[in-house]
């Protein structure tokens, strides 16, 4: 039996080509910080390796500080920045909201799954802090609220692809595979994953991520509404 939802965010709940958030995340990311003497281009370097790392994380340590300790060993000369990047995400980072295809609340279509009895989890990506998830879910009219459980930066020791942040996510909630379906727009880290693990998925190509070409004939293609409809028919 269906008793739990894992959202993705980022092109599933949130209506943008990831590209287009990424160019305006880091041009607001980058006039935040210039005060302190980072240049843009190292900036931008700089955060990618830090996401290398979260990536790779072996689970010995939170991706917060996979993420800062390799960010800080290229940039020992300079200010500690990650106070100002959290001031950035609560109150800056909402300008790159211009990057959604368009205007939607998911209010009620995620009260109608609460309503049914189902838990709710968003597992977004965790290579950003939970204050920079908070904003993002304000653009379509959600909050933290919503959701039972929401991986961040701060409580996740894996990033997707890698199956492990899905078996941390079952571990910390006391899930079965079984009892769990994914929501999400891309083939590499929402759906083979979780396919991997026995756990159902749904694949939302409306802003589908698919860089290795794999094969989706296999995949049933859903509208998030439909696939919230055919998960509501299984309980």
């Amino acid at each position: 039996m269906i008793t739990t939802v894992m959202f993705d965010l980022d092109g599933t709940l949130l209506p943008f080509n990831q590209d287009d958030f990424v160019k305006l995340y880091f041009e607001g990311l980058c006039k935040k910080v210039a005060p302190l003497g980072y240049d843009p281009k190292t900036l931008i370097k700089d955060v990618w390796r830090g996401t290398a790392a979260m990536a790779k994380n072996d689970g010995s340590r939170i991706n917060r500080d996979a993420f800062w300790e390799t960010f800080k060993a290229n940039n020992l000369e300079k200010p500690d920045i990650e106070p100002l990047c959290d001031d950035f995400y609560t109150h800056e980072f909402d300008a790159v909201k211009s990057c959604l295809k368009y205007q939607i609340s998911r209010k009620s279509l995620i009260e109608r799954l609460r309503a049914a009895g189902l838990d709710l989890i968003l597992a977004t990506n965790p290579i950003f802090p939970l204050c920079a998830v908070e904003t993002r879910l304000a653009w379509v009219e959600l909050s933290k609220e919503d959701f039972s459980y929401i991986t961040s930066y701060e409580n996740s020791r894996f990033s997707k692809p890698n199956p492990k942040y899905f078996t941390e996510i079952l571990e910390k909630c006391g899930k079965s595979a079984d009892e769990c379906v994914m929501i999400g727009n891309s083939v590499p880290e929402d759906i083979i994953p979780t396919k991997t693990l026995g756990i159902r998925s749904y694949l939302i190509p409306e802003f589908l991520e698919n860089p290795d070409s794999v094969d989706i004939g296999g995949f049933k293609a859903f509208t998030l509404d439909g696939a919230c409809e055919d998960i509501l028919s299984l309980i």
